[in-house]
């Protein structure tokens, strides 16, 4: 077989998925779901790397994938110190950074360890992460919280977010570097980044309260009513944790985290479904706003990708409010698994350097 293969690595919280893309063409994908009482066993999540690479070895074997057509892996990037965007080597200072997170633990941080350890078995090859969640190119005006004691912190999409930028900017014959676009991941979590030629100088902090709500974060809240529910006796800060991720949003309001079965609620009739997804589409529609005035107004386009983005109504919602700001593009869903690719490939390919993580 020729041409220039990756092997791309994306382990998630219940399941990891794989896949070996030939010029970047998939010419095997796999989604492997994992046994909750298996993933158990382990202590910390770190702890599960023999136990995922093992099964990720049976997959290849059993497929038949031809070693040497793999010229790089790629692992997703996991809960590192912040660093800027790009293809970063995974060394010896990243692996321990990736065992012991400064920020904390995600099943993410297993990409590399998992990426460097299948490398050292193919001859000549390299393992690289992309883009993780830490990525942080923000203006220096864009980390003033309003308090001294707090400070703002850049953790994104960033993995989608640069990749739909990038192919938007090819399908309109410009370089992502030369584009002013503000990027609307819609998913689990919500983030809105501006993008301004190849940085991001401003987003929302979709991991743990700003922004807009989204399906189970709760987004920004009135910091006075947080500070008085913290106090109040009532409950744990697991419980207000919980209250701003994973159990806010939709969850909050309606009990699922579930975008799809909210509309289809809402197609049946039900206003307070209506409403509630409506407000979601408002606050990400403010979102967009705010980062119009990070990019001085000027706006090159507006995309909108992740799940949600299959929904015709909700998207419909956002660009009535903010099509006066920019040419809107719709890119529904995310693929994470061609984006780790073609982050290769770009390396591999020398149209970018791969760098050091420190």
């Amino acid at each position: 077989m020729e041409g220039i293969g990756i092997l791309a690595i994306n382990p998630g919280s219940t399941s990891t998925k794989i896949g070996v893309f030939v010029d970047l063409n998939p010419i095997f994908l796999k989604n492997i779901k994992h046994i909750p009482e298996e993933l158990d066993k382990f202590e910390k999540i770190t702890d599960q790397f023999q136990y995922r690479k093992d099964i990720i070895a049976r997959e290849l074997n059993a497929a038949g994938v031809p070693e040497n057509v793999v010229k790089a892996v790629v692992g997703r990037g996991g809960l590192l110190k912040p660093i800027e965007s790009g293809v970063y080597i995974v060394n010896e200072r990243m692996k321990e950074d990736l065992r012991n997170s400064p920020i904390g633990e995600h099943a993410s941080n297993l990409g590399g360890l998992i990426a460097e350890a299948f490398a050292r078995q193919l001859h000549d090859v390299q393992a690289y992460i992309a883009n993780p969640v830490v990525v942080d190119e923000l203006d220096d005006i864009a980390r003033y919280s309003g308090n001294e004691k707090f400070q703002r912190k850049s953790i994104f999409h960033a993995l989608n977010q640069k990749a739909v930028a990038r192919s938007h900017a090819k399908s309109v014959m410009r370089k992502y570097e030369d584009m002013n676009l503000i990027v609307a991941h819609l998913g689990g979590g919500i983030t809105v980044g501006a993008h301004c030629k190849g940085r991001v100088i401003d987003v929302n902090n979709g991991l743990d309260g700003e922004g807009p709500f989204s399906p189970e974060r709760s987004g920004t809240l009135p910091v006075g009513d947080v500070v008085r529910a913290c106090f109040s006796g009532n409950y744990t800060q697991k419980d207000v944790m919980k209250m701003i991720k994973g159990a806010g949003g939709l969850v909050s309001y309606l009990g699922t985290n579930d975008a799809y079965a909210v509309e289809m609620k809402m197609m049946d009739g039900d206003k307070e479904y209506e409403k509630i997804f409506e407000a979601m589409a408002y606050q990400v529609a403010k979102e967009i706003g705010a980062m119009s005035a990070a990019l001085r107004g000027e706006v090159d386009g507006i995309l909108i990708t992740g799940g949600i983005a299959h929904s015709k109504w909700f998207v419909n919602k956002i660009i009535e409010r903010v099509y006066k700001i920019g040419p809107v593009h719709v890119y529904p869903g995310e693929d994470e698994m061609k984006a780790l690719a073609m982050n290769g490939m770009r390396v591999v390919k020398g149209e970018t350097e791969a760098k050091i993580y420190l």
